[in-house]
């Protein structure tokens, strides 16, 4: 039997159902520096839409990794919107806060204002209050959410042949690690088994995001690796991606993916983090484990943001300066975690 996720679909908020079966031309954004997550969410928003009878551009301000390139549908991303469109909704999936959106949105600001907004996140941080935001913190994916939207508004996960489907797995499998963190519920399990019966390849997903990676990948992470560092006790590790590294390499900022969760495994460590140069500023990825620090709390310092066991900031320092204010802070935290 067909799996059921009747019992799920009272979490979608029925002004998100209204707003996009009254939309004809729906500007659905992503964030930037895409992941599997917005871009899949994002996907899925057009599918929807066109299967409604509408129309949708998919809209991201920076250009989507080509890790990504398996994804049905991925080339019909743009990096602004058609000036020449009608748009009369704004869908904004996976973003934090709206800075989250990028450059396109101070590009377009009119656009971005006049639109009536349906935001759709699962970031705890994300303190959204629209009339059509619906942020749900407890969703290990915005592709779960995004999932029983489609199914709540009757829209047929298989649609496309499969492609909507995969689009949703994809950002699953992305924000789960395949299923290994904590974040995935017994809701995700469902959704995403209603997925794989609709035509989404599991495993072929998986290994394009977590088992496959190019030979210059692969020794960006072991320059990475090998700056590894600790403090004394080993309750803090973390290590440091500098521009020097993608040069040497021949890779690109979206090829460190997945290096913080290495990090991560140390077996000791309570909180790993991974400081990415950019320019005069740092960014700041951190995992967390389970009852112990919340992410959010320590990147929230700085203006970040997330999830309790993985969060993100951008800090206006160089990052020697960053990973100096930033690690004082982690230790501190970390040394109060009791086991």
């Amino acid at each position: 039997m067909p799996t059921d996720l009747s019992a799920y679909l009272e979490a979608v908020p029925s002004v998100v159902i209204d707003r996009l079966r009254g939309a004809r031309k729906v500007l659905s954004v992503s964030h930037e520096n895409p992941d599997a997550d917005t871009l899949g969410a994002s996907l899925a928003i057009v599918a929807i839409v066109e299967s409604m009878g509408g129309s949708a551009d998919a809209v991201c301000t920076d250009p989507v990794p080509k890790i990504y390139d398996f994804l049905a549908g991925v080339e019909r991303v743009r990096t602004d919107p058609d000036l020449e469109a009608s748009y009369d909704l704004l869908v904004i999936s996976d973003c934090g806060t709206l800075d989250r959106i990028g450059e396109v949105r101070e590009r377009h600001p009119a656009l971005f204002e006049r639109l009536p907004r349906v935001m759709i996140d699962h970031h705890a941080s994300n303190d959204a209050a629209g009339e059509a935001d619906w942020i749900d913190p407890a969703a290990a994916a915005t592709c779960e959410m995004v999932a029983l939207l489609a199914t709540r508004m009757g829209v047929p996960l298989e649609v496309n042949g499969g492609a909507m489907a995969a689009a949703l797995m994809a950002g699953i499998v992305m924000d789960t690690a395949t299923f290994a963190h904590p974040n995935a519920t017994p809701r995700t399990l469902s959704v995403s088994a209603a997925l794989v019966e609709a035509g989404a390849p599991l495993s072929d997903i998986s290994r394009r995001l977590y088992r496959s990676k190019p030979e210059a990948q692969l020794r960006l992470f072991g320059r990475i690796l090998d700056r590894l560092e600790s403090t004394e006790h080993g309750r803090v590790v973390w290590s440091t991606l500098l521009d020097a590294d993608l040069a040497a390499t021949g890779t690109a900022g979206p090829h460190s993916e997945g290096i913080i969760d290495l990090l991560a495994q140390a077996e000791e460590a309570e909180v790993a983090i991974l400081f990415k140069e950019a320019g005069a500023a740092t960014r700041v990825s951190v995992r967390t484990k389970p009852g112990g620090v919340d992410a959010t709390v320590l990147t929230g310092r700085f203006g970040g943001g997330g999830h309790a066991r993985a969060a993100g900031a951008t800090v206006a320092l160089p990052v020697d300066q960053a990973r100096t204010a930033v690690l004082a802070e982690a230790a501190r935290l970390a040394a109060a975690v009791l086991r």
